[in-house]
């Protein structure tokens, strides 16, 4: 039997880029051949910031390789990533089949591990040359379930929300979320105008479109989403849950951050220097991601509420996360180093997992709330689109790792919560993200149940193989 050639092909966004490479390097150090896909813009993004990165994984990995496909974008005008990566996705739906044809031909590839993002994209193609499709859904369970569940709740009449709806109202229709969700919990395109409409229609598309593959990936574990899993499987029998991706690798490495950065931004790692001079969790680390952007008056809004908390604060401000250049240097020289630290990107994994961190203000991005959940940090939820709404609301109201913050943006609820989850709800809150974050190590452990679930789909790929 010939050892296993997988192509792994991410959508052109940070959280699934990082992911999916997490992925590669687990299927690596089982010894299959890996040829991992990205699209011009991004490959190109990832070289110029982390070279020496990706020399250092492919000196260790000799079968490891990487591959570029056209973004199909005017260079001029290329929409970057982010929210506008469903431009990308879609040019490279259009015209992207017979690249992807050449590279499967070349390559001699034998499993396709798709983003699911990209749909249908691989489908034909796997029929064509009699090869597995695997279905990488970067998004907690609880997501591809609401996802699958959107035609139910169409026909229930529960969506699309209107504009004069009561946001508060629970959602019915979806099995092993009763009485959980609310209409403000729910993607933001499930309402009723009509860009919203087309974006629903593509993520019914692309929720369907997994069901036609061999197998499905989670990035998530057993103990966190049970209940959603168990509805999940009804539907995608052959369901693998490997998560926390980040987790299982550092383990099974046996290191305590990943060590092939992949990083969209230039890293400031004076932030780390900064943390050691901080006592024992007594820092809110405050990051919204990579694609979040905001207004003056909101950044306002959280720089006073930080300050008012009286807590020290590590703030991750993004150069493309606010219009007003002059606004970011107002802040750094409004803040002195002893009450907080403001950097343009850090390495988030470390910052989380470091002794000083107490609370994490968060956009609730699926790989932030599974970093927080490895390193028993409590979070605080300010979710900005997609499936970061329900991802806070999990947070809240199910696991009790936090407080969710959606669709408010003062300076006194700021404050009030930094200080509940630091001082007035500490132990709750702490206690409960302990227990989880036990949980997640020992689901990534020998015999843990993402442990076990990854050597099933190593072995399925590899009894697929000629």
């Amino acid at each position: 039997m010939e050892t296993p050639h997988v192509l792994i092909f991410p959508c052109p966004a940070q959280g699934h880029v990082n992911t999916m490479l997490k992925l590669a390097e687990l299927l690596l150090i089982q010894n299959l051949h890996i040829t991992f896909l990205n699209t011009e813009y991004i490959h190109n993004r990832l070289i110029s910031l982390n070279i020496d990165d990706v020399k250092s994984i492919s000196q260790c990995y000799p079968k490891l390789q990487f591959k570029t496909i056209s973004d199909f974008q005017n260079k001029e005008k290329h929409p970057g990533f982010g929210e506008n990566i469903v431009d990308v996705i879609s040019s490279i739906n259009m015209y992207g089949k017979p690249s992807l044809r050449d590279i499967i031909v070349s390559e001699k590839i034998s499993c396709i591990i798709l983003d699911g993002g990209f749909g249908d994209l691989a489908t034909d193609l796997a029929a064509e040359f009699g090869i597995q499709l695997i279905h990488f859904r970067t998004v907690a369970a609880s997501t591809v379930w609401i996802y699958f569940c959107m035609p139910k709740l169409l026909d229930c009449n529960e969506i699309p929300i209107r504009g004069d709806e009561d946001m508060d109202r629970i959602i019915r229709n979806v099995p092993g979320m009763e009485n959980i969700i609310r209409c403000r919990d729910l993607p933001r395109f499930g309402t009723s105008n009509k860009m919203d409409h087309i974006i629903l229609d593509k993520v019914l598309q692309l929720t369907q479109a997994s069901l036609k593959g061999n197998a499905v990936i989670l990035n998530t574990f057993e103990d966190l989403e049970s209940p959603i899993l168990s509805q999940i499987r009804l539907h995608f029998p052959k369901l693998y849950t490997i998560g926390p991706l980040h987790h299982h690798l550092n383990t099974m490495k046996k290191t305590t951050s990943s060590s092939f950065n992949s990083n969209f931004f230039k890293v400031d790692r004076t932030c780390m220097t900064w943390l050691e001079s901080q006592p024992l969790k007594s820092v809110v680390y405050v990051s919204f991601g990579s694609t979040t952007t905001m207004t003056r008056e909101e950044i306002l809004e959280f720089w006073h509420g930080l300050l008012n908390s009286k807590k020290a604060f590590l703030w991750v401000i993004r150069p493309n996360m606010v219009q007003e250049k002059r606004l970011i240097k107002e802040l750094e020289e409004g803040t002195s180093k002893e009450k907080g630290l403001i950097v343009e990107w850090a390495p988030q994994e470390e910052v989380l997992s470091h002794k000083a961190i107490g609370a994490f203000l968060t956009h609730s991005g699926w790989n932030s709330t599974l970093e927080s959940v490895v390193c028993g940090v409590p979070m605080i939820c300010w979710p900005y689109f997609s499936d970061q709404p329900l991802n806070s609301r999990f947070v809240s109201e199910v696991w009790k790792l936090g407080l969710d913050m959606k669709d408010v943006c003062d300076r006194n609820v700021v404050e009030n919560m930094v200080n509940d989850i630091m001082v007035n709800k500490k132990e709750e809150f702490s206690k409960s993200a302990t227990k989880m974050a036990d949980l997640a190590s020992k689901s990534v452990n020998p015999d843990g149940s993402s442990y076990n679930n990854l050597q099933d789909l190593i072995q399925y790929i590899r009894s697929t193989s000629p």
